[in-house]
């Protein structure tokens, strides 16, 4: 078996940069100012509608702070302890920031259904323009994180999320009028269901890639079919096995693979063949690749070995 120290490859993505930072820093205080705005006018509209929203951006709030966390502490150098750095909170941050929103979901339907039995009186002039301005600020905070939503699962939930509220508080919007106009109380807990509703689709793809990844699961965007098409595909190689994927960020991706040479290639072009195949692997999402080499009429004891 044939493995040096150049097997390991050490091309790695670049990190988000000043523009991620800074989006995320404005989104965090436009989001920040406006929970205070929707905080204040639920409690003097006496709507649950507003509150609810308000605990949901303040959820975004916190979501968005600890992403912003996740990416810098992604960027600290790896050590001696620590090899692969500290990439990982990335895919936890994720990971936490959904199951957070499924608490405050919890939290908030309870409060909304003992409200639509009994529904309070309400200020729908106010709810209607506290909303407005919420379908500003979550607008102008989802177009932050247009740019770069498929580069990372933080900000790509981040975006997620924002347009989300966009759309809720649109529903705000047109709630708040309708009872205004009609005097349909019910309208308020009503509107706090639809929004978390919302927070249910939005959260639930979220949670799902961040469990896979937190578990060293095959990234979604990564099929592992197509690695072994590829390796197949180039000159010399007749199999590959103990193909291994993980994600080491939310961005980063890492390999490891034996692979299966011809008895008739050369050991000097073993090096090439590898440098093919892990240019191949960066097209299919993978920066991070450790191969092995064998040949065809080596003794292999792995089952699949050759396919």
């Amino acid at each position: 078996m044939a493995h040096t120290h150049r097997d390991h490859h050490h091309h790695h993505g670049p990190p988000p940069d000043g523009q991620v930072n800074r989006a995320f820093l404005i989104g965090i205080g436009l989001n920040l100012a406006f929970v205070m705005v929707e905080i204040a006018a639920g409690l003097l509209a006496g709507s649950l509608a507003l509150l609810t929203d308000a605990g949901h951006n303040l959820g975004d709030v916190g979501s968005l702070a600890l992403a912003l966390l996740a990416i810098r502490l992604a960027r600290i150098r790896p050590s001696g302890r620590y090899s692969y750095g500290y990439r990982k909170f990335t895919i936890w941050a994720s990971l936490a920031n959904s199951l957070l929103l499924l608490v405050a979901v919890g939290v908030i339907g309870y409060e909304a259904a003992q409200r639509l039995s009994e529904p309070p009186a309400v200020q729908g002039y106010t709810v209607a323009l506290v909303a407005g301005i919420g379908i500003v600020v979550n607008t102008v905070s989802a177009w932050l994180f247009h740019r770069n939503k498929e580069q990372d699962l933080n900000i790509k939930g981040a975006y997620l999320h924002l347009a989300a509220d966009a759309a809720v508080s649109a529903g705000v919007v047109i709630a708040g009028l309708l009872i205004q106009f009609t005097g349909w109380q019910w309208l308020d807990p009503a509107i706090s269901f639809l929004i978390l509703g919302v927070i249910l689709w939005s959260t639930w793809g979220l949670l799902r890639d961040s469990f896979r990844l937190a578990l060293d699961g095959v990234p979604p965007q990564i099929d592992p079919e197509a690695v072994r098409r590829a390796a197949l595909d180039l000159n010399g190689i007749v199999g590959i096995h103990h193909i291994h994927v993980w994600a080491m960020s939310t961005t980063q991706n890492a390999l490891t693979a034996h692979l299966v040479l011809a008895d008739t290639v050369k050991p000097e072009a073993v090096a090439g063949i590898k440098h093919q195949f892990r240019h191949t692997l960066e097209h299919l999402h993978i920066v991070h690749a450790t191969l092995e080499t064998e040949y065809e009429s080596e003794n292999c004891h792995c089952k699949d070995c050759g396919n």
